[in-house]
């Protein structure tokens, strides 16, 4: 029966659709072992198919681990030498500016102190002895008067001559202790040099001790970086981690200032080199724009290469200071010069800015060109900007 006459007759259609569905019925019954058996194969394949490539996966992700625990520990190791390096430099810096001056601080202190040493022996309380003839004035004194007036009046001289002559060994007494006064007084201003040099010494070796605390601390992850714990895996971890939102926000601080810088220089280059010449698809003035902020990029780049502030070339990292510092110096004055010719290139836009409004001006039929008052400042701001950026 063709496929059309089924359909040609609702009870013939209905009787064909019934016997179709019991012939297969049939024969799905018939071939229900061999379908079972297909379809557990397809189910097999298809498990271990998934099977595998679970496997695989999780060997790739613990590979990826092992690779990514391994270049967190090589950053590490790499960052911690420099700064272990960076300290060491401080240190010895800081011994041959500081600890240098140590033997004329120590003459100065041997002199300050024999010289206190002096002063204080000269400045020793020495009692004065006593006369010789306390002796035989007591002895005197001793004698009975019994009432006879020579022997008094002789007694009475001898008191009289006794209390002068204490006076004057009070007076005598009495200088010496002043000149003892005035050589400690002198003292002082040695005792100060001497507590100001040991101030200046205490100073330089808490600066000593902070660098070394410093320097410990950094060992110490140094250290760890070098067992590979987790601890360091795991701050590593987090470093890398505030770097990448850190370097991913200035990177998008940077694509935004070379499109704006992008935006400034393009119409002048365009009157420069052609504004209707083209190099494949695009205008030789964006591809003369654009090659000019590369050529600063790269600058910047070899310049904080220069400086040690990037690693993404250890050839220039690993040259001499002196080779590094002219590289500086060069690629500054480069910059310098960009920058200038860029600044005027945003002074040449906003010429053919006013050239243009005027030019308009003429052909609408005005009688005069108005100009700005403040169009000054507007230059300004973009030769500034073609400047900075």
């Amino acid at each position: 029966m063709p496929f059309a006459e089924m359909f040609s007759g609702a009870p013939s259609s209905i009787w064909s659709w019934l016997t179709i569905l019991a012939v297969l019925s049939v024969g799905m019954y018939f071939a229900r072992h061999a379908a079972h058996k297909a379809i557990l194969l397809l189910s097999r394949m298809i498990y271990r198919a998934c099977r595998m490539t679970a496997t695989s996966l999780m060997q790739a992700e613990h590979r990826l681990q092992l690779r990514n625990r391994e270049v967190l520990l090589a950053a590490g190791r790499e960052d911690t030498e420099r700064l272990v390096e960076r300290e060491f430099d401080r240190v010895a810096a800081a011994v041959k500016r500081d600890l240098s001056a140590c033997p004329a601080v120590t003459r100065r202190l041997a002199e300050e102190i024999t010289q206190i040493e002096e002063d204080h022996e000269s400045s020793t309380d020495v009692p004065p002895s006593p006369p010789g003839w306390i002796d035989a004035v007591e002895a005197v004194a001793a004698i009975p008067s019994k009432g006879e007036p020579m022997v008094a009046n002789i007694l009475e001289q001898i008191h009289t001559s006794l209390v002068k002559s204490q006076e004057e060994a009070l007076g005598d007494y009495r200088d010496a202790v002043e000149k003892r006064h005035k050589v400690l007084h002198a003292l002082r201003p040695h005792w100060r040099d001497v507590a100001s040099q040991l101030g200046t010494i205490d100073k330089k070796v808490q600066s000593l001790l902070t660098r070394a605390g410093a320097i410990d601390k950094e060992m110490e992850k140094y250290e760890g970086v070098m067992k590979g714990t987790d601890a360091a895996v795991r701050s590593l971890s987090s470093s890398s981690l505030k770097n990448l939102f850190v370097s991913a926000f200035f990177l998008a601080i940077a694509t935004g200032g070379a499109v704006i810088n992008f935006q400034l220089i393009a119409r002048p280059m365009a009157e420069m080199v052609g504004g209707n010449a083209l190099i494949g698809n695009f205008k030789t003035a964006e591809i003369a724009a654009l090659v000019i902020i590369l050529v600063e990029i790269s600058m910047g780049l070899f310049m904080m290469e220069s400086m040690r502030i990037t690693r993404l070339f250890p050839v220039i990292g690993a040259l001499s200071d002196k080779v590094r510092r002219r590289m500086i110096v060069v690629t500054l004055t480069l910059l310098t010069l960009l920058a200038t010719f860029e600044s005027g290139l945003a002074y040449m836009r906003e010429v053919l800015l006013q050239d243009e409004l005027a030019t308009n001006a003429v052909l609408r039929g005005a009688d005069s060109v108005v100009t700005a008052q403040f169009t000054w400042i507007t230059t300004g701001v973009q030769m500034g900007l073609g400047f900075i950026l």
